[in-house]
């Protein structure tokens, strides 16, 4: 087919390089010149696992361009994929949205043909009927069905593995206006996914309310964690691994989103939260559940700034390994090693950072006593008390040798990623969702046959 996608960023170069290797001719659009120059000369406009090499591997399907009419002239169907962000309600913003949607109805002003355009970006339930669709009927003077179509269609991906994720997804979610535009879809993705997803077709509203419920739902699985986590602190021989494999047989429960150890963050996950707790308020109904698992999130990185002070020497320096929000990502939006390094340099204390990828995105917002070393030994060998904060495989990689040598430093390992037999030796650790010690039963037991003796 041929296609085009409106926005380039970290969600839509993804998407247009996955369709150009599916076989289908598509062109991009963006307002940043350079966007569509990487594009045009084969390179990635934006950092992404085994994004630059889909696109040097389908040049010839895959092209794009700063003007609108060009791309919706040139293609059967339209994506947009423009960012939502949030209001200062948490609600999400469809300027973005509806500033494309401007641009889309005058070019299909223009074109004969019938044309399906399909909204990606993720928005409050009742806009894409609501806002979207009288938008394009109103800048283009045709109607919805008779001479277009229009779709609700949010992708389910995770940065880092976007690719992976739009190749191999769970599930595909079309919120459609007629079953022809739903159609379309379903048979565009069927020869596009690798996984075989299941496809779920239904009203817009539906497909809107569904998206932010599943986001809803995982964060409220990841603070669960992270709260079993705290309470095994306090047990002695309790390991929330141990904990959470068990739960994770269960098949109601699954271990996906089921580890103990830091927040969540990133671009979706914590906003996502926030606008369905708005959206409920809004609606007359409580938002309990969604509220209380955002404020144990929030939580979680003064917890552990609170853990690395109380052990850190006066004059001592603290290590981070971790500025991403997660693995395989240079986004630090949200990040809780990101949170955690601030608000050590908040309290007066000389921290050192390192991350694989996210330095040159943490800069601007670590200012004051702050030094950016050049490796994970680096800032391990300078820190009194050092933090795993995002789980990098190569972090794993880490020696007694790359451990600051005297005195013997102190390693809060919240994701459990070091090899902590290895390290022992030469460090103290202190583990997240891990109770050092004997079970206060068997202490008790100890104690009293002590006395009886």
């Amino acid at each position: 087919m041929n296609l085009s996608v409106i926005g380039l960023g970290k969600l839509g170069a993804p998407m247009a390089a996955v369709m150009a290797h599916k076989g289908n001719t598509v062109i991009g659009v963006d307002v940043n010149p350079a966007y569509v120059t990487a594009i045009q000369q084969g390179r990635p406009p934006v950092s992404e696992t085994g994004l630059g090499e889909m696109i040097e591997a389908n040049r010839s399907r895959l092209s794009a361009t700063l003007d609108y009419q060009e791309a919706i002239l040139a293609s059967d169907v339209t994506f947009i994929i423009v960012p939502t962000p949030s209001n200062p309600d948490g609600r999400f913003s469809m300027r973005y949205v509806l500033s494309a949607a401007e641009k889309i109805g005058t070019a299909l002003r223009k074109k004969k043909d019938w044309h399906l355009v399909t909204l990606c970006s993720t928005v409050m339930p009742g806009s894409t009927g609501g806002r979207l669709l009288p938008a394009l009927e109103w800048y283009s003077g045709k109607k919805r069905i008779e001479d277009f179509g229009l779709c609700y269609n949010p992708e389910f991906i995770a940065l880092g593995s976007v690719i992976r994720d739009m190749l191999n997804p769970d599930m595909i979610l079309i919120g459609e206006s007629d079953e022809r535009s739903g159609g379309i879809l379903e048979n565009l993705y069927r020869g596009a996914c690798e996984s075989h997803p299941r496809i779920q077709r239904m009203n817009f509203v539906n497909a809107e309310l569904t998206k932010i419920a599943v986001n809803t739902f995982v964060t409220t699985k990841i603070s669960y964690a992270n709260m079993l986590a705290q309470v095994c602190e306090t047990l002695p021989g309790a390991d929330v691994d141990v904990v959470t494999a068990a739960l994770g047989c269960d098949s109601r429960i699954g271990n996906k989103y089921l580890k103990g150890a830091l927040g969540y963050g990133g671009p979706c996950f914590p906003r996502d939260n926030v606008a369905f707790s708005a959206m409920a308020r809004r609606n007359g109904v409580p938002a309990t559940l969604a509220e209380a698992t955002d404020q144990l999130n929030r939580r979680q990185a003064p917890r552990i700034a609170e853990m690395i002070l109380s052990r850190l020497p006066e004059g001592g320096t603290a290590g981070v390994l971790g500025l991403s929000y997660k693995p395989d990502t240079d986004v630090v939006e949200q990040s809780q090693g990101l949170a955690i390094a601030r608000q050590l340099v908040s309290a007066g204390v000389r921290v050192v950072v390192y991350d694989p990828a996210a330095m040159e995105s943490a800069q601007p917002h670590l200012v004051g006593n702050v030094v950016f070393a050049r490796s994970a030994a680096e800032c391990a060998r300078q820190a009194d008390v050092l933090a795993v904060t995002t789980p990098w495989a190569e972090f794993r990689g880490l020696t007694a040798a790359d451990l600051k040598q005297a005195p013997r430093p102190i390693v809060v390992d919240c994701w459990r990623a070091l090899d902590r037999a290895a390290l022992a030796s030469s460090a103290e650790f202190l583990m997240v969702g891990f109770g050092a010690g004997q079970p206060p039963e068997c202490a008790q037991e100890a104690a009293a046959e002590a006395e009886g003796d």
